[in-house]
């Protein structure tokens, strides 16, 4: 990477000895003094680039690209959205495809790449439809007649699917093909159905027998505001006339393919036209695009050390035009200039610790896609570089499903300002949890941008904030702890802003800001207080847990491998009871493990779930992992909670990483135990007669006598047990639904009085024994200190996007102690339940004499959504509440239309910082 000058790939083609391209590349040199002048006023401005209308492509920082396997550099800036979309106005485009018996062959395959790569040039704001034409007229997608849809990416993937469809035949009636074009295109605006601004038709065809003056003078002329672009496919040029005409008499553009390797400079061309009027009007409008991850610049990106894998960003771009007297009918589009800015720095400026524990921030667009949302999931998998198909356009009522009506997603999108309130489901630790609470959302839009943010608030979170004061002495010192971390996407001081301030750490720009020694540094000084006070009041943790290290007594086979607590404020404390190698899972308490560490969306999960228990009691669970493997730990947390009255505000939640192994040996040893005076047990877990579980709140098992069971959903297991409980209410199941899965493509009970034993005293010992068995364990003792500070005392072939339905389960609070009976053909089956006290576990002791294994197992396993045919077709018309651009250049007046081709309540000052490269660039 090079920060003195930036680097220019361009398309390794024949055209690169153009001497237009090498001209611009030359006077476009001048560019690497604006960009390095912009980053040292905004060090923020990571990427800023210069993308030409004639393809080539100037970046800063300069980085080196590599071509493919064919010696190629593939990127054309001019197909991206940043550039379209701030080249050109919003436009209903109609695409007519010949498909007459000449068309066969090498023609049609040629046609079906034009018409791929126009779609390729349409953005959001865009609507569009496909016809195929010969003595007929047929829609690709049949279910679509008369209508035009929005250019989002599912809906043209769904139109590319359906490209391999075309098959030649027949005899090519175009006037009938342009009529229809036209009286879509009529209606459409009429109703107020598209995008209301620029309309054209696209022309794909191997020839015109006649002009067709007719059908323009009836439903174009004069006006001309429906543009043509006629392209003639293949060699022959006897209608290539006909075709230009058609072009220069409808403001549009002639082009001819010969090639596949024609088409996509070809179909660039348009572009330049329909961009004419707004430079005409010499209008700089600013565009923000929709998040999404530019994989043709992960190269460059890997080159700033990023090794995370790619992150969504949106670009803020704005066109750049000649402005000489001479040239300005012609609209010369010169470029188009941008700069991206990572989503995830603006999540940065969020103040989370003010949100609580499930609180969270998002923003939408215009289109009511998500910008950023913490349920937004861009890539296949967590870690990997494998980017989803559509997750650019997923849409707010995706993600807050339960919004049924739409309200939310309307008021925002219309730019309001309001609340709204609502009971929602979020599910946790991959999906295999869910938490049911009820939000409050407060909305705006962001002056200067076409995005709305909302921000939600957790009822019983986030409305109180306890405030502590102490020393900055003490609090400094206390910070700077070995133990002690601070949330890494917290932002506790602005250290971007000034290349001075880019080399610390939060630390080190809290010391310096606090000391006053670094006046110019950008801090949240509520929030510095507020960790500076969390370090003092847990500082008494690190000498606890060393001495619990020291003695032996306590953990003498280490079974209890990290002792660690955080606090609202995102300040973390760590100890470890084994070295680093010896950590069972690794990944805990690292950026490999977003879920379990302080991060710009969200609290970690083990703090959010003992968020959810009262205070004082545990937590205990099984990590998932992305790939589905057992972690081979135990994780156990509970939440601190002040002791104020009716507010008690959660300040802290605090826990321990232990061994799977470990833990199943102390819940054997206890069930094996027993108070009798002979010491000879009445039944206990070793009896062959019964089989004995321990499960979480939401029936996943963590001790089983068959360890390959460990973790699996009880119901998986045991499913008729399982349906008892969900018939008794022990357990409930809650119905979820996915709006962004992808899916494998492939080219009963009895009242019987019979009872297991006594199964209440059975159960009741077994709990004795557990009880004895945490006693035992003394897990109490790795959190049970006591500091007073101010009289407050703190305690998943081929993968293609799919909705899906899976169920979750959660245990009822309220239900203690159950027993059942269950009718196994005859055989009358007895299980006991009972919940262990200050826990979220339940030790269940299931009868085995009885064969259920006829009965279906209870499972998670989602279930695709099946649209038919009508339904499907309902979903391609409907179209959701969206929000126009408020600008719109359909035409103008001046344009030279001879120029039509040949026969061969938030802001972001990001965008001024593209002006001084306009004003050098206004000036060609």
């Amino acid at each position: 990477m090079n920060k003195a000058k930036g680097s220019m790939p361009q398309r390794r083609t024949r055209r690169e000895q153009n001497p237009d391209i090498v001209n611009g590349v030359y006077w476009s040199e001048a560019l690497n003094k604006v960009f390095v002048d912009n980053f040292r006023r905004d060090p923020t401005l990571i990427w800023q680039y210069f993308g030409s209308a004639k393809g080539f492509f100037r970046q800063y920082p300069g980085v080196k690209w590599h071509p493919d396997e064919h010696g190629v550099i593939a990127f054309d800036c001019r197909n991206r959205k940043w550039y379209i979309q701030a080249a050109t106005s919003p436009k209903d485009v109609v695409i007519l495809v010949d498909v007459s018996g000449s068309m066969k062959g090498l023609r049609l395959t040629i046609a079906r790449q034009t018409v791929a790569s126009i779609l390729d040039t349409l953005g959001d704001d865009d609507f569009f439809n496909i016809i195929a034409y010969n003595q007929e007229i047929r829609y690709v997608e049949s279910c679509l007649n008369g209508t035009l849809v929005q250019a989002d990416s599912t809906n043209k993937d769904h139109f590319k699917e359906h490209l391999d469809k075309l098959f030649a035949k027949g005899i090519g009636l175009l006037g009938n093909a342009l009529s229809e074009a036209f009286t879509i295109l009529n209606e459409i605006n009429q109703t107020g159905r598209g995008s209301s601004c620029s309309q054209a038709i696209m022309l794909i065809t191997d020839g015109a027998t006649e002009m067709y003056d007719d059908v323009f003078a009836k439903y174009n002329w004069p006006e001309r505001k429906v543009r043509i672009f006629p392209y003639l496919i293949g060699r022959e040029s006897a209608f290539a006339d006909n075709l230009k005409w058609m072009a220069c008499a409808n403001k549009g553009y002639f082009s001819q393919i010969s090639t596949l390797a024609d088409v996509q400079e070809n179909v660039m061309r348009y572009l330049h036209v329909m961009s004419r009027p707004k430079v005409i009007d010499h209008e700089h409008d600013t565009v923000w695009t929709e998040a999404y991850v530019d994989s043709a610049l992960a190269q460059a990106h890997k080159q700033l050390g990023e090794t995370k894998g790619p992150n969504p960003i949106t670009t803020v771009a704005m066109p750049v035009f000649s402005t000489k007297n001479e040239t300005k009918n012609q609209g010369i589009l010169l470029g188009v200039v941008g700069t991206d800015i990572p989503i995830q720095e603006l999540m940065k400026t969020i103040p989370k610790h003010k949100l609580g524990i499930h609180g969270y921030a998002f923003a939408i667009t215009n289109n009511g896609y998500i910008l950023t949302h913490p349920d937004l999931r861009p890539l296949y998998q967590e870690g990997q570089k494998r980017k989803k198909p559509s997750y650019s356009s997923v849409d707010l009522s995706e993600v807050e499903w339960e919004d049924t009506e739409d309200v939310l997603r309307t008021a925002m999108v219309n730019r309001r300002t309001g609340t709204f309130s609502m009971e929602v489901k979020r599910t946790v630790d991959k999906g295999k949890r869910v938490l049911t609470m009820h939000n409050d959302y407060y909305y705006t839009d962001i002056k200067g941008t076409p995005f709305s943010v909302g921000v939600v608030l957790s009822r019983g979170h986030g409305k109180y904030f306890f405030k502590g004061n102490v020393s900055l002495e003490a609090g400094l010192h206390d910070l700077e702890q070995p133990d002690v971390a601070l949330a890494d996407e917290w932002t506790y001081c602005n250290t971007d802003e000034h290349h001075d301030h880019r080399h610390l750490t939060q630390v080190q720009a809290i010391k310096l800001y606090m000391t006053s020694r670094r006046p110019h540094l950008k801090c949240d000084r509520e929030l510095i207080q507020q960790v500076l006070f969390d370090a003092v009041v847990t500082a008494p943790l690190e000498a606890y847990w060393t001495g619990l290290a020291l003695n032996k007594s306590e953990n003498s086979d280490k079974g209890v491998e990290i002792a660690f607590l955080g606090t609202r404020t995102g300040l973390s404390r760590t100890n470890l009871f084994v070295v680093p190698e010896q950590l069972t899972n690794q990944d805990f308490l690292t950026a490999e493990d977003r879920e379990g560490v302080f991060n710009a969306d969200h609290f970690p999960l083990w703090y959010k779930r003992a968020a959810e228990q009262v205070p004082g009691t545990f937590v205990y669970s099984i990590p998932f992992s992305s790939g589905g493997e057992n972690k081979s730990v135990v994780l156990a947390s509970t939440a601190i909670q002040l002791l104020d009255d009716r507010k008690s505000p959660i300040v802290a939640a605090v826990g321990i990483q232990m061994k799977l192994e470990f833990f199943q040996r102390k819940f054997w040893t206890a069930s094996r135990q027993c108070n009798a005076l002979d010491g000879k047990c009445t039944i206990s877990c070793d009896n062959e007669d019964i089989k004995c579980y321990l499960i979480d709140n939401n029936g996943f098992i963590l001790v089983s006598e068959d360890t390959s069971q460990t973790n699996l959903f009880f119901g998986a297991v045991e499913g008729a047990v399982m349906n008892k409980l969900l018939l008794m209410g022990s357990f409930k199941k809650i119905n979820l639904y996915d709006y962004q899965a992808l899916c494998k493509e492939f080219a009963g009970s009895s009242d019987s009085a019979r009872t297991l034993l006594d199964p209440f005293t059975t159960v009741k010992w077994l709990l004795t024994e557990l009880v004895i068995f945490l006693l035992e364990f003394n897990l109490y003792s790795w959190w049970n200190w006591d500091s007073t500070v101010k009289a407050q005392r703190a305690q998943r072939t081929m993968m293609v996007p799919c909705d899906t339905e899976y169920p979750a389960f959660v245990s009822e609070r309220t239900i203690k102690e159950t027993t059942g009976n269950i009718d196994c053909n005859g055989c009358i089956r007895t299980f006991v339940i009972q919940q262990i006290p200050s826990s979220n576990l339940f030790m269940v002791v299931v009868e085995n004499k009885c064969d259920c294994g006829s009965a279906p197992p209870v499972t998670m396993q989602p279930i695709e959504i099946i649209y038919n045919e009508s339904l499907k077709c309902d979903r391609l018309k409907f179209q959701k509440d969206r929000r126009r651009p408020k600008s719109c250049h359909p035409f103008h007046p001046e344009e030279n239309a001879m120029e039509c081709g040949s026969a061969n309540s938030l802001s972001f000052p990001v965008v001024a910082i593209l002006f001084p490269v306009l004003s050098f660039l206004v000036s060609r």
